[in-house]
């Protein structure tokens, strides 16, 4: 980890670990959805996937206005965790419809990770008085929560498909 001296430098490494995180999250996505079931699962991962490429490039140009500082260099470990649990999910032998239940709980799981790192670094943008920065890293924020809002809503209907195989061996 760099050497800090500041909240600013300290939000310059935040945002040096939400870049990874994306980025990594950019690898993953297209893996989640091959291996959903549901097709409105998997449009929802290719979905999230275009949001988070324009999240990226949002990274970028926040990073400009903070200083300008290359947010490349930093792996984020806990989105490298998360991924690994999605993919042991994706490795594991059940069936279809419990597999899209799994991937939607390790995809909330991510989801909640970014919105609680984009509001500390929303919240250090505020405090330093970067209120554009304030604004891009809220406007990620809110599109973190409502991918998070319609994984719920999906999960509402294909967690009762998982549980009618289980009923039917009964």
């Amino acid at each position: 980890m760099a050497k800090m001296k500041s909240l600013e430098d300290f939000l310059m490494e935040e945002l040096k670990d939400l870049y990874s995180a994306e980025k990594q999250l950019t690898k993953a996505l297209p893996k989640m959805a091959k291996a959903a079931n549901s097709d409105e699962l998997r449009q929802a991962f290719e979905d999230h996937l275009k949001e988070t490429e324009g999240q990226v490039a949002r990274l970028e140009k926040i990073s400009k206005l903070a200083g300008g500082r290359s947010l490349a260099g930093k792996k984020c470990k806990a989105m490298e965790g998360l991924i690994e649990e999605g993919k042991e999910i994706m490795e594991e032998d059940c069936t279809p419809e419990v597999r899209d239940v799994a991937l939607i709980a390790a995809a909330q799981k991510v989801e909640h990770y970014e919105i609680a790192s984009y509001g500390c670094a929303k919240t250090y943008a505020r405090l330093l008085g970067y209120s554009e920065v304030e604004e891009l890293l809220e406007e990620t924020q809110q599109e973190e929560s409502a991918a998070d809002e319609k994984l719920t809503a999906l999960s509402e209907e294909l967690n009762a498909e998982a549980l009618e195989p289980a009923e039917t061996e009964e």
